[in-house]
């Protein structure tokens, strides 16, 4: 049985008032076109619907079962709609975003901060993972956005990055290589050092490579590791060298407690962006982060 859903929203009218005259009007059609509805769903389902008569207008035996469906129904759809509405409101909701420890703490944490402020019921989910990790989620639909180091390779299609930040990288030391501050040096120069560096499928790895084959040095790092902040405690106690986002550092650059040395080379800046679908509509929530982190980068 395949019956147009119009009809049963009309009979949902004409029961819930007892009138085609209401009905009609509610509906904005005319009482003899909610008339014709009524016969035709009467017709469809093989019984009467109503018992009419000049002054009053009932429901049969039938027509009362079809009306307790029909109403659940309705009052189904009305609270859909009302939870449909609230999260157009930001009253409910949830955003995922994807991104890596060291953007978390050392980029997001504020946002984070201001969103759950301004918008205190709706969820954020966070996903842990480098910037390519990231890139992946985004594609499987595990995540909403993604906060991510843009990479130096294009990115695959079906997705937009809109730049939120622009991030320095630099070369530092603890107090143990702190000499090495003392004037200018070429990357050549420092490739007999130890170095520490980030795992090779982080994007700040990607760049330290191509940095270090642009100017031909080839740097083997003594320890490689997934995590900034182990990488930053291990270049304090004096194991090497290390590359770094400065504006992630300069509380220690500050106390002293790491140094940064002067490099010859130009080393370009990098960017944080936010990566999201191109396809499909998000909702208002992921719309408003998103709003909240560009404005704050202009």
């Amino acid at each position: 049985m395949n019956i147009n859903f119009e009809l049963y929203k009309v009979f949902y009218y004409v029961a819930k008032h007892l009138s085609f005259s209401r009905a009609a009007a509610q509906l904005y059609i005319s009482q003899s076109a909610v008339s014709q509805e009524i016969k035709l769903l009467e017709k469809s389902l093989g019984c009467q619907l109503f018992n009419r008569s000049t002054k009053h207008v009932s429901l049969t035996p039938e027509g009362s079962a079809l009306y307790r469906y029909i109403r659940q129904a309705f009052q189904l759809i009305k609270e859909g709609e009302q939870s449909i509405n609230a999260f157009q409101e930001l009253e409910q909701g949830e955003i995922r975003v994807g991104a890596s420890d060291t953007i978390c703490k050392y980029y997001l944490l504020p946002y984070f901060k201001k969103f759950h402020q301004l918008y205190p019921n709706i969820k954020i989910k966070i996903i842990n993972g480098t910037s390519p990790a990231c890139i992946e989620l985004l594609q499987k639909n595990m995540v909403d956005l993604a906060v991510i180091n843009i990479p130096p390779r294009k990115l695959p299609g079906g997705l937009e990055v809109q730049e939120v930040a622009k991030i320095q990288d630099a070369f530092l030391v603890g107090e143990k290589y702190s000499y090495l501050c003392q004037k200018t040096m070429s990357i050549a120069e420092l490739q007999k050092y130890p170095f520490l560096l980030l795992e090779k499928h982080s994007v700040s790895r990607m760049y330290f490579d191509q940095l270090c084959a642009k100017h031909n040095v080839a740097i083997t790092p003594e320890i490689e590791l997934g995590n900034l902040d182990l990488l930053i405690e291990l270049t304090k106690i004096g194991l090497g060298i290390s590359f770094a986002v400065q504006e992630f550092v300069t509380e220690e650059l500050a106390k002293g407690s790491i140094y940064q040395i002067p490099i010859q080379e130009t080393i370009g800046q990098r960017k944080i962006g936010v990566l999201r679908p191109t396809r499909g509509i998000p909702s208002k929530a992921i719309d408003r982060f998103t709003e909240l982190l560009m404005f704050n980068s202009n």
